[in-house]
């Protein structure tokens, strides 16, 4: 394999933003067959340099060589012609299309200039069929899974017959019987010739199935090195620059006054006649870390949004610090609980306001930030200023950021800062860590861990079954929108929490003793 030309070579690649240089003189070879992890912190680098192998940007210096030979990339159709596919973090798809459309779009074979769609459909279904790929052709993207989401992403680079595969953070919004799939996909494209370029910050992913790093920090080329020839210590230390502690260090939590009290909690689903969330009951107190666990698509989505008032509730109660909260609005809510929204643009972040404009977005009306109804622009400024500086959250240009321009890693920073800083006696947090680099993750935990210490109560939502694991002080793992299992981390495993998730196994005793 050393002996064969680079399939890809990006040689001395340098590109610029205003305030940032993102790329910093940057060489990366990948070899024919290959799956070429590309390792870095947030805001490293990592998604502009394959933006720009994929033409979505044009370098300032620098130049990509296929096969040994020189070529010009203007423009996605241009990586496309070259056999050059990508699957970007933030996916690119029509909601309102159906999946096969959203395939076959800008790739459409016509005759006498009618769109052949039985031809497209058979290929598409070999395709799918040949990878274990399965997707109902016919569903519309806004009606279907994330994970399924990616699948037709995937589907399209194969649809166009690429050979170079770009992953950008391909397991960030997948659940861990997803990415396990995806791991045994990407081997297989390997193993067929095909060569992968995977960007991660989840070392055990690397781990397990990349055959060289490739390490950015900053902008800068660190090393690339041979993953038989490392470990996750190693890895995490050049991604960051100094050790990292992977483990969660903690105190034995000291629970005292219930701060929430969900009781026979029902959640209609939308679109069907069944309940997404059937009568949970549970508590969280002061000064604990308690998770919700469960395989994505078990309710727990709909009761974050119960719970935070972004869906109705159709019985039970919702009691925060004493108080019957189930009829009120999002705003009276949000006086006594901090929300870390599972979908970041969606929920977490307006991505056309600056960053200053996001960290007020809950508190412009206080007397700090306002007066006489008019923001106080330096106020506003001073203070994204302190929370940019404590979280390190990276942008080009400081406060004044559009928030879209951000990394997701950054954006997600952004929003914890905001959430944490409003300092109130509920945080929920749901996947907090999500597209998180190693370094930020320790920080990010480091932080829970303190607000928990300082009298908070945590309700944590995660798919991460490590991150479940350490973080949480008890477990309850939800199942079909019920909760059927607490757990204590410290006398259970991953195997028991994964057959409570799994619907293998449930507690006998009542959900009311949960």
């Amino acid at each position: 394999m050393d002996n064969s030309p680079h399939v890809i070579e990006m040689l001395h690649i340098t590109k610029e933003f205003p305030g940032i240089i993102a790329n910093d003189d940057i060489t990366l070879q990948l070899r024919r067959g290959e799956i070429h992890a590309l390792l870095g912190e947030n805001g490293a680098g990592k998604s502009t340099l394959m933006s720009v192998l994929f033409g979505l940007y044009q370098p300032e210096k620098g130049e990509i060589r296929k096969n040994g030979q020189k070529v010009k990339i203007n423009n996605p159709n241009d990586a496309t012609a070259l056999g050059i596919g990508m699957v970007h973090q933030h996916f690119k798809l029509i909601d309102v299309f159906t999946v096969l459309d959203n395939i076959i779009l800008g790739a459409e074979t016509t005759k006498m200039g009618f769109l052949q769609k039985k031809a497209a459909r058979e290929k598409v279904e070999a395709i799918s069929k040949k990878y274990g790929l399965h997707v109902d052709l016919d569903a519309k993207v806004e009606d279907i899974t994330v994970g399924m989401q990616q699948r037709v992403e995937i589907l399209k680079m194969l649809y166009r017959d690429n050979e170079i595969l770009i992953f950008d953070e391909p397991t960030a919004v997948l659940t861990p019987q997803e990415i396990d799939e995806l791991m045994a996909t990407m081997k297989e494209f390997a193993k067929e010739g095909k060569s992968i370029l995977f960007i991660s910050h989840k070392l055990n992913e690397i781990m397990a199935v990349a055959d060289r790093v490739s390490v950015l920090r900053k902008g800068k080329y660190i090393g690339t090195v041979e993953t038989k020839d490392t470990d996750k210590q190693s890895l995490s230390n050049m991604m960051v620059g100094r050790p990292v502690q992977l483990e969660v260090t903690k105190q034995e939590a000291k629970p005292s006054d219930v701060i929430l009290h969900v009781e026979n909690f029902i959640v209609p689903a939308k679109g069907r006649k069944d309940n997404a969330v059937n009568k949970v009951t549970f508590d969280v107190r002061a000064g604990e870390i308690v998770c919700i666990a469960g395989i994505d698509g078990n309710g727990q989505t709909e009761l974050v949004h119960g719970l935070t008032g972004l869906d109705k509730c159709s019985s039970g109660t919702v009691t925060l610090c004493g108080e019957d909260i189930s009829k009120s609005s999002i705003r009276s809510r949000g006086t006594n609980m901090s929300h870390i929204p599972e979908d970041r643009h969606k929920h977490g972040l307006i991505l056309d306001f600056t960053l200053e404009q996001n960290m007020v977005l809950q508190r412009y009306q206080e007397p700090r930030f306002q007066k006489a109804g008019f923001i106080k622009p330096a106020a506003v400024r001073e203070y994204a200023e302190e929370l940019i500086g404590e979280y390190d959250v990276r942008s080009g240009q400081g406060a004044v950021t559009v928030a879209r321009s951000m990394s997701g890693g950054n954006q997600q920073k952004a929003i914890i800062a905001r959430e944490i800083d409003r300092d109130k006696p509920l945080i929920v947090a749901v996947q907090p860590t999500r597209g998180l680099d190693v370094g930020a993750i320790e920080y990010i935990h480091g932080q829970l861990v303190a607000e928990r210490d300082k009298g908070k109560a945590v309700l944590l939502v995660s798919l991460e079954l490590d991150e479940v694991m350490s973080l949480s002080d008890r477990i309850l793992v939800m199942y079909e929108g019920e909760i059927v299992g607490e757990l204590d981390p410290k006398q259970t495993n991953v195997q028991e929490l994964g057959l409570y998730m799994a619907g293998a196994k449930r507690d006998r005793k009542e959900a009311s003793e949960v």
